[in-house]
């Protein structure tokens, strides 16, 4: 397969951005431009601080969920609020991952 090459014009700044765009999702500048030219996501890696926070998340939504199944049958009320709490973490984590 021969490649081609295709040249834009954009500003220092924009370059500078696109430059860290692509290195924050791991990928070569080219291939950002590629997947942005033809609207595919571009996902960005986590970072070691980020990743580090959700696992403490999926951490913190195992032990409610153990606290709501110890207290199920002693205090129904406080384990409702036990397993809405853990509910919304596992949202927050849903979002965490997009």
């Amino acid at each position: 397969m021969k490649k081609t090459y295709i040249k834009f014009r954009c500003s220092i700044y924009e370059k500078k951005l696109l430059k860290k765009r692509a290195a924050r999702a791991g990928i070569s500048l080219s291939e950002y431009c590629r997947n942005s030219a033809f609207e595919n996501v571009v996902i960005e890696r986590l970072t070691p601080e980020q990743l580090a926070h959700y696992q403490m998340l999926v951490k913190y939504k195992n032990n409610f969920t153990s606290i709501r199944n110890m207290f199920k049958k002693r205090n129904p009320k406080l384990a409702s609020e036990v397993a809405d709490l853990a509910e919304q973490i596992r949202s927050h984590l849903y979002n965490f991952k997009k």
